[in-house]
C-alpha cells in the first residue's frame, strides 16, 4: 500500500477507512472535550474546585479499561459496524448528562460512564484489520490511529472557541458539550448504515466463545490470567482517590474494593471456563498461536500509550515552570506531542509494514522511547528552549511509532480473536495512563521521565524475550486454521438451518435459532392457534428438506 492510495476515495477499503477514522476522531474529541473547557466550569460552577476536575480527569480515562475488554469481546460476536454505531449513540447520554449536570456527583458519575467511549479504538482496529490485506495493515491501523487520536488535539484546539463564540455566556461550556455529543450520535446512526463489516458477509470471523480470550496452551492460559488481574485491579486507584478527596466514605470505598476482587475473580472463572475444556481436548496444531506476543504487546502499548496519556497531562506545566513560559506558549510548544500523531503513527505502520522485520521494528522504536524518556528527564532550565522542544518531538515520535507499530503485529496474530487482543492491549494503554499519573503524584518531572524510560526498556526486555515475529505477516490473506474452516462451515450450516425454519414456519412473527446450554433452542411466535396449526401441519407433510443433525 502506497501512501498516495489514501486518495483513491473510489476504493471500498479507502472509503471504509476513511469512514471509520473519522468515527474515531469523533468519539476523541468528545473523550477529551472537558480539559480545555476547566476554566470555564470553573467559573461558571463555583461549586466545583480544582481537586474535582482532577478526579474527573483520573474517571475520563478509568472505565476505559474494562470497557476496552468488554467492547472486544462484543467485537468478535457481533462486529464492529453494530459495535461502533451504538457506542457513539449510548456515549451520547453520559455527554448530555455532564453538559448540564448541577453536581458534582452528576458531573463525576457520567464523566465516568463516558470514559468507556474511549474504547472506540479498538473498534476501529478491528474494522481496519477486516478491510486490509496483512501486508498492508500496519500503514492502514497506523493512518486510522493516527489522524483518529487527533480528535483529542482538536478538542483543544477548537472547543474552547466554540463555547465562548458561537454560544457565549457562563454556559457556554455547556452546550459546546452537548453539541459534540450530538454529532457524535447522529454519526453513529450514519456509521450504521454506511458500512460493512468487511468486504464481504464472511469476512468477519467469530471466536467459538467471546466471554473470554482463547489460547493454546496451559503455560498460556497462565499468562493470561497473570494479564488479566490488573485490567480491573487498576481501578483500586481510582477508589483511593475518590475517597481521599471526600466523594465516598471508607466503608463505602471497603464495598468498591469488594467489588473489583468479586470482578477479578469472575474474569479468572471465564478465562478457565473458556479454555480448560478446549484445552483438555487439544487445540489443533494449525489453530495454535503465542499468547506471549499478545503478553509482550500488552506491555508495548502500557508503556508507548500510557506514557502518552500521562505526559500530555503534565507537559504544558512542565515547560511554563521549566523555562517561564506563558500558559499559551506552554500549551502551544506541549500540544507538538500530539500533532507528531498525524504522520509518526502511520508512518509507525508504514516501516512495519515495508521493513519485513515487525518484531525489530517494534523492538526498535520501544528502545528509542526509552532513550527520548531518559533525555527528557534530563532536561532542565540550563538546556536552550529549542533542544528541549526537539527533544520532546523525537521522544513523541517513537512514542506514537511504537503505537503504530503495535497495531501492526496484532491483527496477524490470530485473526479469530483480533477483537478481544485488540481490546486486551488498548486497555493496557489505559492501564499504564492510569499508573504512570498516580506514580506522578509523588515524583517530580525529571523523575517521572525516568520512570517512564525505565517502562519503555522493561518492555523492549520483554517484548526480546516473548514477542515473535507473526505468521503471515506481510501475506496476501490471514492464516486460516482447520478450527476456523470448522467455525465458518458451522455458521454455514445454521445459516441453511434458520432458512428452513422459515419455510417450515411461515406465517410466523419471528423465528429464532439459539444457542441453550449444550443444544439449541427453535422459537417462533404466532398471530393465533390457526397460524400454528397450519405450521405443524406443513411440518408433518414434510413441505422443505431435512436439515442435516449434528
Amino acid at each position: 500500500m502506497q501512501v498516495s492510495d489514501v486518495f483513491r476515495f473510489k476504493n471500498r477499503e479507502i472509503r471504509a477507512l476513511h469512514l471509520t477514522w473519522i468515527a474515531f476522531f469523533i468519539t476523541f474529541y468528545v473523550w477529551f472535550n472537558m480539559a480545555p473547557l476547566a476554566s470555564s466550569i470553573l467559573k461558571s460552577a463555583d461549586w466545583l474546585t480544582k481537586d474535582d476536575l482532577r478526579l474527573f480527569a483520573i474517571a475520563n480515562v478509568a472505565l476505559t479499561i474494562p470497557a476496552r475488554i468488554l467492547v472486544g469481546m462484543a467485537l468478535d460476536k457481533w462486529g464492529p459496524r453494530r459495535v461502533f454505531s451504538l457506542l457513539m449513540i449510548t456515549m451520547a447520554i453520559p455527554t448530555f448528562v455532564f453538559a448540564f449536570g448541577e453536581t458534582r456527583e452528576q458531573l463525576f458519575i457520567s464523566r465516568l460512564v463516558m470514559s468507556s467511549v474511549g474504547a472506540s479504538f479498538v473498534v476501529g482496529i478491528h474494522m481496519t484489520a477486516l478491510w486490509f490485506r496483512p501486508r498492508d495493515i500496519g500503514f492502514a491501523e497506523g493512518f486510522y490511529a493516527g489522524w483518529g487520536n487527533f480528535g483529542s488535539a482538536a478538542a483543544a484546539l477548537t472547543i474552547p472557541t466554540v463555547a465562548l463564540t458561537m454560544y457565549g455566556g457562563d454556559d457556554g461550556w455547556r452546550y459546546a458539550i452537548a453539541t459534540s455529543g450530538a454529532i457524535m450520535a447522529l454519526y453513529g446512526i450514519f456509521y450504521w448504515f454506511a458500512i460493512t463489516d468487511g468486504p464481504t458477509k464472511d469476512t468477519h470471523k467469530k471466536p467459538r466463545q467471546a466471554t473470554a480470550l482463547e489460547v493454546s496452551s496451559y503455560r498460556d492460559l497462565g499468562l493470561l490470567i497473570l494479564f488479566t488481574v490488573p485490567l480491573v485491579g487498576i481501578l483500586s486507584i481510582l477508589v483511593w482517590r475518590i475517597q481521599g478527596i471526600g466523594y465516598i466514605d471508607t466503608m463505602t470505598a471497603s464495598f468498591c474494593y469488594a467489588a473489583i476482587v468479586v470482578v477479578v475473580i469472575y474474569q479468572v472463572w471465564q478465562v478457565l471456563r473458556v479454555n480448560l475444556p478446549t484445552l483438555k481436548k487439544g487445540v489443533p496444531e494449525d489453530d495454535r498461536y503465542p499468547f506471549s506476543s499478545v503478553a509482550a504487546l500488552n506491555t508495548t502499548y502500557f508503556a508507548n500509550f500510557g506514557a502518552e496519556l500521562a505526559v500530555v497531562s503534565m507537559l504544558p506545566l512542565f515547560f511554563q515552570e521549566t523555562w517561564g513560559l506563558t500558559p499559551v506558549t506552554a500549551g502551544i510548544i506541549a500540544s507538538s506531542f500530539a500533532f507528531v500523531n498525524l504522520f509518526a503513527r502511520p508512518m509507525g505502520g508504514l516501516v512495519s509494514d515495508r521493513f519485513g522485520n515487525r518484531r525489530f521494528v517494534m523492538l526498535s522504536y520501544m528502545f528509542g522511547i526509552g532513550i527520548g524518556f531518559v533525555l527528557m528527564g534530563l532536561l532542565d532550565s540550563t538546556w536552550p528552549l529549542i533542544i528541549a522542544i526537539a527533544i520532546t518531538i523525537a521522544c513523541s515520535f517513537f512514542v506514537q511509532g511504537a503505537e503504530g507499530a503495535t497495531f501492526g503485529i496484532i491483527p496477524s496474530i490470530k485473526r479469530r480473536v483480533t477483537g478481544q487482543i485488540a481490546g486486551m492491549a488498548g486497555a493496557y494503554g489505559n492501564v499504564g495512563a492510569v499508573f504512570y499519573l498516580f506514580i506522578f503524584m509523588y515524583v517530580t518531572p525529571s523523575q517521572f521521565f525516568f520512570i517512564i524510560a525505565a517502562g519503555a526498556f522493561i518492555s523492549w526486555a520483554v517484548c526480546a524475550l516473548w514477542l515473535r515475529e507473526p505468521q503471515g505477516g506481510f501475506g496476501d490473506e490471514y492464516v486460516i486454521s482447520s478450527v476456523d474452516e470448522a467455525i465458518a462451515n458451522e455458521a454455514q450450516l445454521r445459516r441453511e438451518t434458520e432458512a428452513d425454519l422459515a419455510v417450515i414456519f411461515a406465517g410466523s412473527e419471528k423465528v429464532a435459532l439459539a444457542d441453550k446450554g449444550t443444544g439449541l433452542t427453535v422459537t417462533a411466535r404466532f398471530k393465533d392457534i390457526d397460524d400454528l396449526r397450519t405450521a405443524l401441519a406443513r411440518l408433518g407433510n414434510g413441505s422443505t428438506k431435512s436439515a442435516p443433525a449434528e
